[in-house]
């Protein structure tokens, strides 16, 4: 299983190199009979509200290239959570583009409760792809953290950054809120 993590704050431009850079590299995974795995739910990062972001962009990639596609989802007893809103038509293209869906049990409201989710996934993957820039983690963003995680417990991590990729901090109103696997999960405000 391959899963991807990244900054939730990529640019529309960034998606798109993304998703171009992607193809190749998971037609090689498919070859191997592979799957990759995203996180939906709360704060699945959009594209300033162009109902993309990196995770959509990695599901379009694998589907293109034959990857089998694992979409996870926030769960409460074995029920699958709500998605709010915004997050809503960006999950509901991952399902379409996915092959199998996994309930995990967490709160997506909860930033401790995403982090553990998050690291449970990556301990059950191969191999990362790391869309980051090499930045720290800064409180709002825990691909850094993600990325040490994995490394930490044998998992490969591949780093993705192409030439010409940005990101930016989007300010949200009284609320800061972290990476995690494929979606920011909110924090308390200060």
């Amino acid at each position: 299983m391959i899963a991807v993590v990244g900054h939730p704050d990529l640019t529309v431009p960034t998606l798109a190199l993304l998703e171009e850079e992607l193809r190749p590299r998971l037609a090689d995974r498919a070859r191997g009979g592979r799957a990759g795995l995203v996180r939906a739910g709360r704060g699945l990062p959009v594209a300033f509200g162009r109902g993309r972001g990196l995770p959509v962009a990695f599901g379009r990639a694998a589907r293109t290239a034959g990857l089998a596609l694992v979409t996870v989802l926030p769960s409460r007893s074995g029920v699958p959570g709500y998605v709010a809103g915004p997050d809503r038509k960006a999950a509901g293209e991952l399902l379409l583009l996915s092959q199998m869906v996994r309930l995990v049990e967490y709160d997506p409201g909860d930033r401790a409760s995403c982090i553990s989710a998050d690291e449970a996934l990556v301990r059950s993957c191969a191999r990362v792809l790391a869309v980051w820039d090499g930045s720290p983690s800064n409180g709002h963003d825990a691909t850094a953290h993600l990325v040490a995680y994995a490394r930490s417990h044998g998992v490969d991590v591949e780093v993705l950054w192409p030439r010409g990729a940005e990101h930016r901090t989007v300010p949200s109103a009284g609320i800061r809120e972290t990476r995690g696997l494929t979606g920011r999960c909110p924090r308390t405000t200060d």
